[in-house]
């Protein structure tokens, strides 16, 4: 007698909040704490950006059983991008990490729309139950969209600002509009399905 598999557990309320915005605050008060010359600071905080995201992702993997595509996918980037970073002592790269990341989300989720799959509802389908499918390619055409606008918003900030504003940026500029583009979908959203009871805005992944 074969019995039916368990629904796999996902992030949710603080343990969400924890793995996707965990990492960026911790770069944003290393950045600010580091006791050092400002022009090594970012470097600092680098360094510890790199450890807090392994640390989500470990948290992920022993918590849930289960890092998310999307964590995988920041994860690697910042261990990536943050490790040219500190070896060549060179910042753009990691300044080039939310661009990076932005203009491939928005290129996968584009290309899935494209080929009739909104890949969206696989990373979001228990965050609302109950919508229908053209809510779907609504909703993934909406982040397509979003994530193109944030790359060419990063690269306008990190090229005409300061380290500290673009750091700045990344916690009061990018988090702020995230959570605030996923409100205002949410209308949209109860017009396709979705339950009023469940109609809490999520985002796809960690915020860049």
């Amino acid at each position: 007698m074969s019995t039916a598999p368990t629904p796999r557990q996902e992030p949710a309320g603080a343990s969400k909040l924890l793995i996707d915005l965990g990492p960026l605050l911790v770069f944003f008060v290393a950045n600010y704490l580091a006791p050092v010359d400002p022009l090594l600071k970012i470097f600092v905080a680098t360094g510890a950006f790199m450890v807090a995201m392994v640390a989500a992702m470990i948290y992920s993997a022993i918590r849930f059983r289960h890092i998310s595509p999307l964590l995988w996918f920041s994860g690697v980037m910042v261990v990536v991008l943050g490790g040219l970073t500190l070896w060549l002592h060179n910042e753009t790269f990691i300044k080039l990490k939310p661009t990076i990341y932005y203009l491939l989300v928005s290129g996968l989720l584009g290309f899935g729309l494209w080929s009739g799959r909104p890949l969206l509802k696989t990373v979001l389908g228990s965050a609302y139950p109950g919508l229908d499918e053209d809510g779907w390619r609504k909703l993934t055409r909406n982040w397509a969209l979003f994530f193109l606008f944030m790359a060419g918003l990063n690269e306008a900030v990190w090229r005409n600002s300061s380290t500290d504003f673009w750091v700045g940026f990344k916690l009061w500029g990018a988090i702020p509009l995230t959570f605030l583009f996923a409100a205002l979908n949410i209308p949209m959203l109860l017009k396709h399905g979705l339950r009023r009871a469940d109609a809490e805005p999520a985002e796809p992944g960690p915020v860049e």
